[in-house]
């Protein structure tokens, strides 16, 4: 990487770091640290470093809440962008639209949608990440997902600028979509639509009722590690084969939902890829089906 460090610093301050350790940016607090970490403190400077970086051929990762991010032990190499504060907003634009600022979790949307009376956003609640990574994934659950609430995406594209897509623009599939993930989205027009208050809260806590039950919390973990196969449960793919009582080292399965991988605590992300590793090769070898990961893994091994 040929990028001036001092020049970077001179010119973009706090904002930005070097060797940033990348553990207390992901939910299972694991990783190794990025080469280089912006945190932009407003929608300008971060036009500004995407110009400044034009002129070298960097590649940039993009990290939202680290929700379904396993960041390997060495850690990433060149640029980490990372969304802050000023990135989490939420605007009523008409009765029926909301704005959000890409870096707004997604539970808090349900919560703003519920007070401004917009139902078919009560799922969000139960999704643990925040709009921008919903986006690019689709995130959903219990029959729902992104692809039926948005209504465009504003986005910097490679030369600095703001763009706007049209959903219509996006093609969203299965905990995935077209949208080119090395645009980095900064926020998203969601449509609701009004009914009572009441029923929009009885639905959404019947969610997340539902997710209580059938979930782990307060443990260091990242939700599904892989997506479902069609007219199959992985959680049952992994438990019929046997899988659910695989560990490597610190690295284990959650007794309560078996998609859900764990760090017990002083695991390394090593560990957790070996073990998801192990689960996706013996759920081939007895059944044929090659299970396809929902979490995102990237750095260096």
């Amino acid at each position: 990487m040929n990028l001036n460090y001092q020049d970077l610093k001179n010119r973009f301050g706090e904002s930005i770091h070097k060797d940033e350790k990348l553990s207390k940016y992901n939910w299972f607090n694991l990783g190794g640290n990025a080469e280089l970490f912006f945190k932009p403190k407003s929608l300008e400077e971060l036009k500004s470093f995407i110009k400044y970086l034009k002129k070298f051929n960097i590649k940039i990762n993009i990290i939202g809440a680290g929700s379904n991010l396993l960041i390997r032990d060495g850690g990433i190499k060149e640029v980490t962008i990372k969304l802050g504060s000023k990135f989490s907003y939420l605007n009523l634009i008409d009765e029926n639209t909301i704005e959000v600022g890409a870096a707004t979790l997604d539970r808090k949307i349900a919560d703003f949608a519920l007070q401004n009376s917009l139902s078919g956003l009560e799922f969000l609640s139960c999704i643990p990440g925040t709009i921008g990574g919903g986006v690019i994934m689709n995130s959903g659950c219990y029959g729902y997902d992104i692809s039926k609430i948005v209504k465009s995406v504003k986005f910097i594209d490679k030369d600095g600028e703001i763009r706007e897509m049209p959903s219509s623009g996006i093609k969203f599939f299965y905990r995935g979509s077209s949208f080119n993930p090395e645009l980095i989205i900064v926020s998203v027009q969601l449509i609701g639509k009004k009914n009572k208050q009441t029923d929009i809260e009885k639905k959404q806590l019947e969610f997340i009722e539902r997710k209580k039950i059938s979930q782990p919390s307060q443990i260091k973990t990242c939700g599904s590690t892989f997506k479902n196969p069609t007219e199959k449960k992985a959680w049952k793919l992994i438990k019929d084969t046997g899988c659910h009582i695989m560990t490597v080292g610190k690295a284990k399965i959650s007794e309560k939902h078996c998609n859900f991988f764990i760090n017990e605590g002083g695991a390394k992300s090593s560990e957790i890829e070996e073990l998801i590793n192990k689960v996706k090769k013996k759920v081939f070898e007895k059944t044929g089906i090659d299970l396809e990961l929902e979490i995102k893994i990237i750095g260096q091994k």
